[in-house]
């Protein structure tokens, strides 16, 4: 018979169990938690992978370019970061790292580089290296070579480039394409009279694809050697190329370009990036530059330039401090009207008053280009019985239209920060007023608007800044004209200083990014004063709480 079991040998069985089953709890956890700590691991060097592959290609091709600052920046941010997430030490610097690396990228590298380019000529005709503006002046300058030797050609295709397969008329066999001179092969396919017809790695074009692709490979030109003045092969037809001879002649020890058929010599001017003739007389295209501070001497020491910026300057001013004030005011008026609870249906009238805020500003001032038409626009049509009221094409009144457009796209938002700080006001102060004698417009003059502006203040500061930069309205609604045609840079009546300079950058044929530079650091300078300015002059009201 089996020995009975006392109550305490059931007790450490039991125990037993116990300490069996929360070992095996605990090794279910630590199991688990190292399945999620490999899941992270991999995901970590996924990432990572990702990041050293992206930093390897802009190391090589940096490498490639030779620009060794570049180059020992992204390697060492490179070697960083895998430090930084390979580190069990590193916590912080793991969350904060990938903020850190965008705020450079995207703001102070943006920002930075524009502040470089204003002390540039960087803009149309000036906007490469001098190596490329002395094969785009050859270029630019080729003729064709009378009684010119013909070469056998035949057109071939890497990866989407074209090249043309030479035969000379010696027999030798070369390949080259737009930005590789000729090179001599051995290993081209040859038909029964000696002719080249097709390279290893290359794709031979037939007729179909040749004139499918008749203007691409027509303007392709292959120079001889790497020396440009030796001329380039060009083909009429893609089946017969002819030696091209420029015009231009670069003489790389005197830094001088000569035209052979005028005997002109054009010396190279460092101070303004081109080759230049004794007459003052550029050839362009030129190139980029460090000029100092010659933009900012021409946006104030040019006549045709300083007086335009003057009038903008003035005009944004008087634009963002109208837009505040307007909307700042019809916005307040409709608070204190809403806000009495006497009026029916207040709930209702502030839907509707929002509305204006709710669709996007672009669009609300299209909408209203069309309305002001002086033509076909319902104000004049409707409102005004078919009048042709410039609206939008006299200087006046298309400021006028602009600050009332304005009007209508701010007040909303007004409406609702004036609306949430009158309510934080405690009644009280209002009642105790009342009950001292004080009428409507003392307790409005008196304690609800200086409480007021200790809210809304800073709120006003920022709209005026915005509307300082406000290029939406401005482009979408006049696209700045009325156009001012005695200014020397592209400019109308109702710009303001941002619009400016993206006509000044990105309008019209002659783009100069340097002096837009300039204006922009102008602006930057403008707001970052009146802002100072303004947060100093608003402490005062702090003293009211």
């Amino acid at each position: 018979m089996p020995t009975p079991r006392t109550g305490r040998d059931r007790t450490a069985r039991d125990n037993s169990l116990v300490t069996q089953w929360r070992q095996s709890k605990r090794a279910g956890r630590i199991a688990e938690a190292a399945s999620v700590g490999i899941k992270i691991l991999l995901v970590k060097i996924l990432l990572l992978g990702i990041v050293d592959a992206i930093s390897v290609y802009a190391l090589f091709v940096l490498f490639l370019k030779q620009d060794w600052v570049i180059f020992g920046l992204v390697l060492a941010v490179t070697l960083i970061v895998n430090w930084i997430y390979f580190s069990k030490n590193a916590l912080p610097a793991k969350y904060l790292t990938p903020g850190l690396i965008f705020l450079v990228i995207f703001q102070i590298f943006v920002v930075g580089y524009s502040g470089y380019i204003a002390f540039t000529n960087y803009g149309t005709g000036h906007n490469s290296t001098r190596a490329d503006a002395v094969a785009s002046l050859i270029a630019s300058a080729q003729q064709r070579v009378p009684d010119s030797v013909a070469y056998d050609i035949t057109v071939i295709e890497q990866l989407g480039a074209y090249s043309l397969l030479v035969t000379d008329p010696d027999g030798r066999i070369s390949v080259g394409g737009s930005d590789a001179p000729l090179r001599e092969v051995t290993d081209a396919e040859t038909d029964a009279d000696g002719v080249a017809t097709a390279l290893p790695g290359y794709t031979s074009l037939k007729f179909s694809d040749i004139a499918a692709n008749q203007e691409v490979i027509a303007a392709l030109s292959v120079p001889l050697t790497d020396d440009p003045n030796e001329g380039v092969l060009r083909t009429p037809d893609g089946s017969k190329a002819y030696l091209y001879l420029s015009d231009l002649v670069y003489d790389e020890a005197a830094r001088m370009m000569t035209n052979t058929t005028t005997n002109v010599v054009y010396a190279e001017d460092g101070t303004v990036g081109a080759f230049a003739a004794e007459d003052g007389t550029e050839l362009r295209p030129g190139w980029k530059v460090e000029v100092g501070f010659d933009n900012f001497a021409r946006a104030f020491g040019t006549e045709s330039i300083r007086g335009p910026l003057i009038n903008v300057t003035l005009w944004t001013f008087a634009f963002a401090f109208l837009s505040v004030a307007t909307t700042f005011a019809l916005g307040l008026f409709l608070a204190l009207v809403f806000n009495d609870l006497r009026m029916r249906g207040r709930n209702v009238y502030r839907v509707v008053l929002i509305l204006p805020y709710a669709f996007p500003a672009f669009l609300s001032a299209l909408v209203w280009a069309g309305l002001l038409n002086p033509q076909f626009g319902f104000v004049n049509q409707v409102l005004f019985g078919g009048a042709e009221i410039p609206w939008l094409t006299n200087e006046w009144l298309a400021k006028f239209s602009i600050i009332f457009v304005n009007l209508w796209l701010g007040f909303p938002y007004m409406f609702l920060v004036c609306t949430g700080a009158l309510q934080s006001i405690p009644g009280e102060l209002q009642e105790a007023a009342t009950v001292d004698g004080a009428r409507p417009w003392q307790v409005f003059r008196l304690i609800k608007l200086p409480l007021l502006l200790v809210s809304v203040a800073p709120l006003l500061i920022s709209s005026f800044a915005f509307n300082f930069n406000n290029f939406n309205l401005i482009y979408m609604l006049t696209n700045g004209g009325p156009r001012d045609v005695t200014a020397g840079v592209n400019v109308g009546a109702t710009d303001i200083l941002i619009s400016m300079v993206y006509k000044v950058a990105f309008v019209g044929a002659n783009r100069d990014y340097g002096l837009a530079s300039a204006f922009s650091i102008i602006i930057f300078l403008l707001v970052a004063i009146v802002s100072i300015i303004s947060f100093r002059q608003t402490k005062a009201l702090e003293e009211l709480n």
